[in-house]
């Protein structure tokens, strides 16, 4: 509790134990007037800044105590028996017309609608649950698009493999879409080889080569890298083809090699001279 001295404006603690010893009244400790304590009495400051405390206004009528902490018990009457006082014995105490109030009973009306505020909160928690399942929907979906990238980056390990290939390319028959062409040049194999002189350009060849495919799926045509060399094995010529050097047909180009077919390859190339005996083909 907390009062102001009227002369100097010092504002002081008090507790109850200072307060009874003069029933208020009390000396500054800065200007040594003396007043009444319980004239400015308070529980809490007033809110900064202030300069002079409010005087508590007098009541009218004395205020009324109801809250009993503690009643002593009254003595028994004396009664008296031939000359002889005899205490009389305490009545039975009746607690049949005793009515209990509950604490909360007792507690300002103020509080209660704050207790009453938790049930809509639980309704709202158990509605956000029952909202829960188009988030893991979401995620669902997302873990599935995630995979699906994570396939499409690995398309090529996962085209070459036995199973999993053999698996996409069945599921595609049914749903009637196209895997992408996978380059495997390990595994085309050159079936035959020709090297002639170009019938209709002078200082040129024409070279012919069959080959075929022994993967499991479609691929693109390779680039063909051809080496020509004298007879001491030295190469004395070089030269890569890329499909579209060798292919003018754009939809053979989009389709590939399919699997276990063959295609016989026509290459035109200018002829090195006599230094060339022997030719090398190789696919990228």
């Amino acid at each position: 509790m907390y009062t102001q001295c009227p002369e100097c404006l010092s504002v002081f603690s008090l507790d109850a134990q200072t307060l009874a010893k003069a029933h208020g009244h009390v000396v500054c400790g800065h200007c040594e007037a003396s007043f009444d304590s319980i004239a400015t009495l308070t529980d809490q400051l007033p809110p900064e800044p202030f300069i002079e405390m409010g005087v508590n206004e007098p009541a009218f009528e004395p205020p009324r105590v109801d809250l009993v902490v503690y009643r002593p018990r009254p003595h028994p009457p004396i009664v008296v028996q031939d000359e002889v006082v005899v205490a009389a014995e305490p009545a039975a105490e009746d607690f049949s017309q005793l009515v209990f109030a509950p604490r909360f009973a007792r507690e300002p009306r103020a509080k209660q609608p704050r207790r009453s505020h938790k049930r809509p909160h639980r309704r709202r928690l158990r509605s956000s649950g029952e909202r829960r399942w188009p988030w893991l929907v979401a995620c669902l979906l997302l873990l599935l698009l995630l995979a699906t990238q994570l396939a499409w980056a690995e398309r090529d390990p996962l085209i070459r493999n036995p199973t999993l290939g053999g698996w996409l390319r069945s599921s595609c028959a049914v749903l009637g879409c196209e895997l992408p062409l996978v380059a495997a040049p390990q595994q085309l194999q050159l079936l035959a080889s020709n090297v002639q002189a170009h019938p209709s350009v002078a200082g040129a060849l024409m070279i012919s080569a069959s080959v075929r495919n022994d993967a499991a799926f479609a691929q693109p045509y390779p680039v063909l890298t051809i080496s020509l060399s004298d007879a001491q094995g030295r190469r004395i010529g070089m030269r890569r083809l890329r499909p579209r050097e060798y292919l003018d047909d754009s939809t053979i180009l989009q389709h590939g090699l399919a699997p276990g077919a063959t295609a016989v390859l026509l290459l035109e190339l200018e002829d090195p001279g006599d230094k060339a005996v022997a030719f090398e083909f190789n696919f990228e």
